[in-house]
């Protein structure tokens, strides 16, 4: 692993941990043994060091979607949908860090007045958006998805559901998992009944 690598990965769980305005740069360079000099070469700034985390976060859930969708069978829209959700829960629970920052207020403070920060959240939200969009065009192709609502309005409307589910289990609000067949069904009925 290079130094940046290092950088980047102790830098997202402090920015996770204690946000991004209690996260300070000496203890940055304390966990990483990187002189400040160091991570500000990389990065140029706390800020830039931030937008570098956010824009990872995006490059790696196609790829990490292509690895943990299973091809190998055919599968209807729906089928597409429900494992859609599953692979939302499992980046969420495999990149406990990253989602952390993207629950937090400050992403979205700094997006008001931020443009590259504002492309970073929507890209990152447009990519899992996309996922389930594309599930549900398959679906509607298909027949396993009825009803006359857009397959983007669908799409916001799930991703909507399944990240509420990823929030509460993050703030430990409730055990979300036992809910998941729940939102799986209530995901299915609602797409496959013509949305009624």
């Amino acid at each position: 692993m290079t130094k940046k690598d290092v950088i980047l990965q102790a830098a997202t769980h402090l920015f996770s941990h204690k946000g991004y305005k209690d996260t300070a740069m000496g203890e940055l360079t304390k966990i990483t043994g990187a002189a400040e000099g160091t991570i500000f070469y990389h990065f140029k700034s706390k800020q830039g060091l931030f937008l570098t985390i956010l824009s990872s976060l995006k490059e790696g859930i196609l790829s990490e979607f292509e690895r943990y969708r299973n091809t190998e069978s055919e599968k209807t829209g729906l089928d597409m949908v429900e494992e859609s959700i599953s692979f939302y829960l499992h980046m969420a629970e495999s990149r406990e860090d990253l989602f952390a920052i993207l629950h937090q207020r400050y992403p979205y403070e700094l997006a008001e007045n931020n443009l590259e920060c504002r492309d970073h959240l929507e890209a990152v939200y447009n990519c899992f958006v996309d996922i389930f969009e594309t599930a549900i065009v398959t679906g509607q192709r298909d027949g396993s998805i009825t009803g006359d609502i857009a397959a983007r309005r669908l799409a916001l409307i799930v991703f909507s559901m399944v990240d509420s589910m990823v929030r509460f289990r993050m703030n430990n609000l409730y055990n979300v998992g036992t809910l998941y067949k729940d939102l799986i069904g209530a995901c299915r009925r609602m797409l496959a009944s013509g949305q009624r």
